[in-house]
């Protein structure tokens, strides 16, 4: 297992534990990362009792339609990424989404977004915000250091969340 993998690995288990332990309810949207990282959330310890899923929104129509994005904005863009945690968020009914949007490459966007810029969005009852990655390396590479940067949040953000569950009702 490389160090990359272990790192991976870690944060999923931190996630993991987090959720079971404080109740919480995590779900993801993804553009870029195309359901990997909804298949690597699900993947963690336990998964069935915590994560409410994901939604792949790859073209903009869809990401205003579905998640409530706004129409006009750069969909490689630090709004975009706060919006669609919000919107699945909501439609997840849970307590902690991250986002990821931008461009794998090869080459730049018809915005002219190079490629490897990729936005991270998080949204939980205690706010939104985002953050701005620049990747190397081919697609393939970029959407994976992604979706490692994505469970890093996830966990991250988790740990923050006291108490657990304020959006859901005792039967779900």
């Amino acid at each position: 297992m490389t160090d990359d993998t272990q790192t991976e690995h870690d944060h999923l288990a931190d996630l993991a534990g987090l959720a079971d332990e404080r109740g919480l309810r995590v779900c993801v949207a993804e553009s870029l990362t195309s359901g990997r990282l909804a298949s690597t959330v699900a993947a963690g310890e336990g998964a069935g009792g915590w994560f409410g899923g994901g939604i792949v929104a790859y073209q903009t129509a869809e990401k205003e339609r579905i998640l409530g994005v706004t129409p006009g904005l750069d969909p490689c863009s630090a709004e975009v990424a706060e919006q669609l945690a919000a919107g699945a968020l909501s439609l997840f009914e849970a307590d902690l989404c991250v986002a990821t949007t931008g461009v794998g490459g090869p080459g730049p966007d018809d915005r002219g977004n190079p490629a490897g810029t990729v936005y991270l969005g998080w949204a939980s009852p205690l706010g939104v915000g985002h953050k701005k990655l620049m990747l190397s390396g081919d697609p393939e590479d970029v959407m994976d250091a992604a979706v490692d940067a994505a469970v890093t949040l996830l966990a991250l953000h988790a740990e923050s969340i006291r108490p657990a569950g304020p959006l859901r009702g005792e039967n779900d």
